[in-house]
């Protein structure tokens, strides 16, 4: 019994002592001198991503369209393809056993200014409540924030080659 009421308290200390979710948006572009379609058809490959970070990708199922999975860095990061358009794409991480889900998303978008510019844009949004306090949040913010804007950077130079 003891053993029982020890199980139960377990569960619901686990349950009510859960933290709430704390989602997080960190929007990132940069300006590009060259046309939204151009600037698509060098870097938005579904795994174009190998070539604006230091990640390798394959594709493991799909045809490219939504549905499609890559992974990256030896296969340690798995995403799907959630949506798509001509110039743009969104994906998502799945779960994984025995870790904590952060619901991250991905969207990358190739938006036209003029008929001659661009932007890229790069929008994440993940949930951070898996950190011990605000200054471990801030960091793994920063970290993510640098890593994508050294992309967009990156995604420039390829795009105005």
């Amino acid at each position: 019994m003891r053993y029982l009421l020890s199980l139960v308290l377990m569960v619901f200390a686990t349950v009510t002592f859960a933290a709430e979710p704390e989602y997080r948006t960190l929007k990132m572009e940069i300006d590009i001198a060259k046309p939204a379609a151009e600037v698509w058809s060098k870097v938005g490959g579904y795994c174009d991503i190998s070539k604006w970070l230091p990640l390798d990708c394959a594709i493991t199922s799909g045809d490219g369209g939504v549905g499609t999975v890559r992974v990256l860095a030896g296969g340690r990061i798995t995403e799907i393809l959630v949506g798509m358009t001509d110039l743009s794409y969104g994906y998502t991480q799945p779960a994984k056993e025995g870790t904590f889900y952060n619901l991250y998303h991905g969207f990358m978008e190739a938006r036209p200014v003029t008929d001659k510019t661009s932007k890229m844009v790069y929008t994440l949004v993940y949930d951070v409540s898996d950190k011990p306090d605000q200054a471990a949040k801030d960091a793994d913010i920063t970290r993510r924030r640098t890593a994508f804007e050294g992309a967009l950077k990156k995604m420039k130079q390829l795009a105005e080659e």
